[in-house]
This record gives structure tokens, sequence and C-alpha cells, in this order.
């Protein structure tokens, strides 16, 4: 698979798997998951999937400051309904990242490891940010995304209706691409520590 570069130099997650290591899936259960897997898990790069993987880097790193994450040991509650907009996008990109699935995830193994029902939505808007949750201690954070200070290319909308209307060239076509991911580059490179584009702050239990 040949992707952009920059999708090499993203930010990292780092998380613990207790079910994998259960299941020999990984050497102590330590997984790592790079920006081109969300990119696999959602077909496409674009700067809501980078945003909801820096989401999830933030709420782990937050809720587990002193060691590895535990994958499976986090709650999450999605601010929309499945279906609205694109809250669908980010909740399977946190799934990734957490292990928390809906009602139709894995089910668990003698009472434990259950990854089902630990992924919920909310019946109609409710804010911008996702609430993790851990599942140890009740500790939680509630974290909100805000692409705005990351510009997009000004030339951008104009190249997107030209290709929508079947007359953008093979010229055009390129180069509204590389302006798209442009912006998914500078969100992970230069801004994924921003707090003004990924907000975080912490739920009383």
């Amino acid at each position: 698979m040949t992707h952009p570069h920059f999708f090499d130099m993203a930010p990292v997650v780092r998380t613990r798997d207790p079910l994998a290591a259960l299941l020999g899936a990984a050497s102590g259960g330590v997984l790592e998951y790079r920006y081109l897997d969300a990119v696999r898990l959602a077909g496409h790069s674009c700067p809501t999937v980078a945003g909801a993987f820096l989401m999830g880097r933030a709420a782990l790193s937050a809720l587990y400051a002193d060691r590895l994450p535990e994958r499976g040991g986090i709650a999450v509650r999605m601010p929309a309904p499945q279906n609205e907009g694109t809250t669908g996008v980010i909740a399977q990109v946190l799934t990734l990242l957490t292990g928390a699935a809906a009602d139709n995830g894995f089910q668990g193994i003698g009472g434990r490891h259950a990854r089902n029902g630990l992924l919920g939505y909310a019946e109609r808007r409710d804010g911008d940010a996702v609430i993790f949750r851990r599942l140890d201690n009740g500790n939680a954070v509630a974290v909100a995304l805000d692409i705005s200070p990351v510009p997009a290319d000004p030339n951008l909308r104009a190249l997107l209706a030209a290709i929508l209307q079947d007359r953008a060239d093979a010229r055009q076509q390129a180069a509204f691409a590389d302006a798209w991911q442009d912006r998914v580059r500078r969100l992970l490179l230069e801004f994924a520590d921003d707090p003004r584009v990924v907000r975080v702050a912490r739920v009383a239990a």
C-alpha cells in the first residue's frame, strides 16, 4: 500500500490489551496503533479520522499518565446519535484505540474481557465532547475537537466542486488530493498537542 509519507511520522498510540495477552495475539498484550491503522479502518484519510485518532490518544494519555493505557478497560460515550454527521466514523476510530464496542462487540470469556456495551451514544446532541471513563477507578475525561485553527487550502472548495461536477482534469484532481492531505498532515504533525485543537477536561466521578 502506497500512502503519504507523513502517515509514518504521525504520533503512535501504545496500549496494553489483556485479551491480546491472554490469547497470544501480542507479546505482553502490547499493541501499537498508527494513523495508517485508522486510515485502513475508515478507508480514507481526512481531518475527522485524524482528529478522532488524536482525541483517543489524548484521552488515553490523560487517563493513564503513569502506565500503558488498558485497551478494553475504558467506556466511551459519544455526544450524539450514531447516525448524526461524522459521529459513527469517530466512534469506529475510538473503538480501534480503546476496544470499547457497542452492544454487538465481543462478549468476553468467562465473564472477563467483554467489550460489548462499552461504547454508547447520546439520544440527541449533547455537546461536542466525547467522555472516556476508566472502568477500574471511574476516572473520566471529556475530549473535544476543534480543527478551525488548522485552516484548509482556500482553493479546496473550488477544486472539489470541479471534481464533483466531472469537469476537473488530472492536474486539478491531484491538486485537490494534495491540498486535502496537507491539512491532515498539519493536524497530525503540527497541532497534535495543541490544546486549542484537542481539548481535554477532567470529569467528576
